[in-house]
């Protein structure tokens, strides 16, 4: 009976402090499952500590270890896709590099994606200890507004860990788009997923990457590209105004002829038109939201763009074929 080969994707920025523990984890791991063959496969998205450096040197001495360089930092998004079209196994796993992910979860997920057959087996965490407050209320509400307004099926605490089948894998590498929002695109391609629950872990080293402000752009990105329900609440403050202004001036008519007044407070006046003028610019800000995602669309340019990789597919993905 041949061995599962079984790809573990890991996107890397600035990370030098976290990816010798973490390959010390994934060796161990590799040896406990040792009916199955593995891929480590490192993305460097455009580090500028020694991420790299690190991660070719422990090429040297494994050479299951494969690595991916990109020319500048491209995002997370542009180097799970990378990871995912450059890995060639049976089954392919996405983590983190700062540990958060436990990878000795990876060997229950094998377990339940061979007994159940399912197509994904993916983790969220059950507790958001040693998170700022304020961060998990808003996650909690991102989680409730995105599923309510989308085809998007994404679990409260979703994680990127997971592991997939080729057939799911291939379906997602379909979806090329510019604008990517990975927990999105995971729920919405379907399949048979099953959610493994984890308590939350902290970093082993090094620093967060993401900043509240980050999170919340990248919040905004999701609902963007997975909803036209923001477009949908521009149409209706429309709507809502025009009945306002209506019924406004309706009242000053019917005044004017009762009492023989008319209507006095340029106060009141003034806050009127701000508030209306502050409702016209976040409608054009939606519309300019969809408008920009569709220009960079249009553009048709690169997901990433690597500088040096070692990974056995030189030729096959120098730079993202979805975009050509």
């Amino acid at each position: 009976m041949s061995k599962d080969k079984i790809a573990i994707v890991v996107p890397c920025y600035n990370e030098e402090e976290t990816l010798r523990l973490l390959y010390e984890e994934l060796s161990q791991l590799a040896t406990k499952m040792n009916e199955q063959a593995f891929e480590f496969l490192f993305v460097d998205d455009g580090s500028k500590d020694l991420t790299l450096e690190i991660l070719k040197a422990l090429q040297k001495t494994d050479p299951r270890l494969h690595y991916i360089s990109f020319s500048r930092n491209f995002g997370k998004e542009a180097a799970i896709y990378a990871g995912l079209e450059a890995a060639k196994a049976d089954y392919v796993a996405l983590m983190d590099a700062d540990l958060q992910d436990p990878p000795y979860l990876l060997e229950e997920m094998y377990e339940l994606i061979k007994r159940d057959d399912d197509d994904c087996i993916a983790t969220n965490r059950v507790s958001r200890e040693g998170e700022p407050r304020i961060r998990s209320y808003f996650a909690k509400k991102f989680y409730s507004i995105i599923n309510k307004i989308s085809d998007a099926n994404i679990v409260d605490g979703a994680r990127d860990y997971r592991l997939m089948n080729r057939k799911m894998v291939n379906a997602i590498l379909q979806l090329g788009e510019y604008n990517r929002f990975s927990k999105g695109i995971f729920g919405w391609v379907g399949f048979k997923i099953k959610w493994l629950p984890f308590k939350y872990v902290e970093r082993v080293a090094g620093q967060t990457k993401w900043s509240f402000w980050k999170l919340f752009l990248y919040a905004v990105d999701g609902i963007v590209t997975f909803s036209t329900a923001p477009l949908m609440i521009t149409s209706i403050f429309g709507i809502l105004f025009c009945f306002l202004a209506i019924l406004g001036g309706l009242i000053i008519i019917i005044r004017t002829l009762l009492f023989g007044d008319s209507v006095a407070g340029w106060p009141s006046l003034v806050t009127i038109i701000l508030f209306i003028s502050g409702i016209q610019l976040f409608c054009l800000g939606i519309l300019g939201q969809y408008l920009a995602k569709t220009y960079t669309e249009t553009k048709k340019r690169p997901i990433y763009i690597i500088n040096e990789m070692n990974t056995g597919v030189e030729d096959d993905c120098q730079m993202s074929d979805a975009r050509r």
